[in-house]
């Protein structure tokens, strides 16, 4: 980083050598441990298939230098723009670079892609939001969201009390364990002095200026998670390329295979998108509806359902005029292969 910071990175690649797009994600979750599992089913994936694929523990956090402050503080924004200008600027790289990732991932793919870097071409959002304070764990209509609020703030304080790795840091890796539990704080209290919508939740909310992101922008969510009004926003407000896809899924990745089914093709879906943007393949996303949505069919009431029954339905326009009815499309694994899929 600028300031001599090391953050910890990974970088999956093809066999080749030569230069291609990059794609990024960028999270506090542990590279080495948390996300490993998660990280090997898509990073070399997208290796494979002609992009160098990069992930990043934010500063702070995992095994990277630094102390871990706030979600989504200027500082880690700062750091992400640093990361695509160094990663736009390898020798392995074209100096194209795209960002994705869910929840925290999906939120600053979409932050990052507000402070506009000039290699930032396009953006995969997965369940994330465009507003902090009134679409997200903290506070809905208003209303402190107390189980999420004090549960994720644990969870995060928990996280934050790991070590780093040995192996990647070194010898005075204990002393830099220390300096991270002395400086750990909860930051529920934080959330809690915030009770209103205020600089600290328009910090990191895209609502604030939709017009400052030019990234193309694929956005998913799923119906049985609380950041699915999000997609229709962007579909709705981006100025660039954007297109949105609702499944029946909860927040998960929607290739993993977790319930409410069915899983799609996410991969190949995202491949399109980054072949589009990164270097200008026609893959035809642009002739694709604005907004794909699965329409589940009635069902009796349960706890949970393993695979929902229903279809795919498409709206050319978002918001789509009053009285036309939205289309009926394909199944997704016709939107390009099964999950399992290569």
């Amino acid at each position: 980083m600028p300031d001599g910071t090391h953050l910890h990175a990974r970088v999956w690649a093809p066999s080749s050598g030569e230069p291609v797009p990059a794609l990024l994600e960028y999270l506090p979750y542990r590279l080495d441990d948390w996300t490993a599992p998660r990280d090997s089913e898509r990073h070399p994936w997208y290796a494979a298939h002609g992009y160098a694929s990069v992930r990043v523990d934010i500063r702070g956090t995992g095994s990277s230098d630094g102390l871990f402050v706030d979600e989504y503080s200027a500082q880690e924004l700062d750091d992400g723009v640093a990361v695509i200008e160094w990663i736009a600027a390898q020798d392995w790289c074209t100096g194209a670079v795209g960002i994705f990732g869910i929840s925290w991932g999906g939120f600053n793919g979409l932050q990052l892609a507000a402070r506009a870097p000039e290699a930032l071409k396009a953006v995969v959002t997965v369940c994330s939001t465009d507003d902090r304070f009134d679409n997200d764990v903290h506070y809905m209509g208003g209303a402190v969201l107390g189980i999420d609020m004090a549960a994720w703030g644990a969870t995060m304080f928990a996280f934050n009390s790991r070590p780093p790795r040995p192996e990647v840091v070194g010898d005075g890796w204990v002393e830099r364990w220390r300096e991270r539990l002395e400086s750990n704080r909860p930051m529920t209290p934080t959330w809690l002095a915030h009770q209103e919508r205020d600089d600290y939740w328009r910090h990191g909310s895209v609502c604030e200026d939709y017009s400052s992101i030019d990234a193309a922008v694929l956005a998913v969510g799923g119906w049985a998670d609380p950041y699915r009004d999000a997609v229709l926003r962007l579909v709705e407000n981006l100025p660039g390329p954007a297109k949105g896809i609702v499944g029946p899924w909860s927040h998960q990745y929607p290739d993993r295979g977790l319930a409410p089914g069915p899983s799609i093709g996410f991969l190949q879906e995202t491949l399109r998108w980054w072949d589009r943007w990164l270097k200008g393949v026609d893959t035809g996303v642009e002739a694709d509806p604005a907004l794909r949505a699965f329409l589940s069919d009635s069902e009796p009431p349960a706890t949970s359902y393993p695979e929902r029954t229903g279809r795919w339905v498409a709206a050319e326009s978002w918001p789509p005029p009053a009285s036309v009815a939205a289309q009926p499309v394909l199944p997704l694994s016709a939107f390009h292969g099964p999950a399992a899929a290569g």
